[in-house]
């Protein structure tokens, strides 16, 4: 089941997904794959693949928010904007927060949304 919204919590080794509408939420949770290997750039390679996983998991969402530390937060959005345009197209912000719960950021995200973009579900071509 794809949701209008999600908030997509990340730091450099894992991101919670949660898609969510006024009555409830999915988690989803990816972590990195850490490649251990003597080849130079070999953690610029894990970190990309970690990347693309969590903007693989944002498909069919029509709107994501994106909070994490201001590293992470950086980090994500370079690789976003040079790699995947057609994500960076749907995400309606970018948040610096401390670690926050489950219950937390979909509080905090229902909030962004409504004042933002409002929770109203997308139209159909009819």
């Amino acid at each position: 089941m794809s949701l209008f919204h999600a908030v997509v919590q990340i730091d450099h080794h894992t991101a919670h997904i949660l898609q969510f509408d006024a009555a409830q939420a999915l988690a989803q949770q990816v972590k990195e794959h850490v490649h251990y290997t003597r080849q130079h750039g070999s953690n610029v390679r894990s970190e990309h693949e970690f990347f693309a996983e969590v903007c693989d998991a944002t498909k069919g969402i029509a709107e994501v928010l994106v909070v994490g530390s201001h590293t992470a937060l950086s980090d994500f959005r370079r690789y976003v904007e040079r790699h995947r345009a057609e994500v960076a197209l749907r995400i309606v912000g970018w948040e610096a927060v401390g670690h926050m719960s489950t219950n937390e950021l979909v509080a905090m995200a229902r909030r962004y949304f409504s004042m933002h973009a409002g929770m109203a579900t997308p139209m159909k071509a009819g």
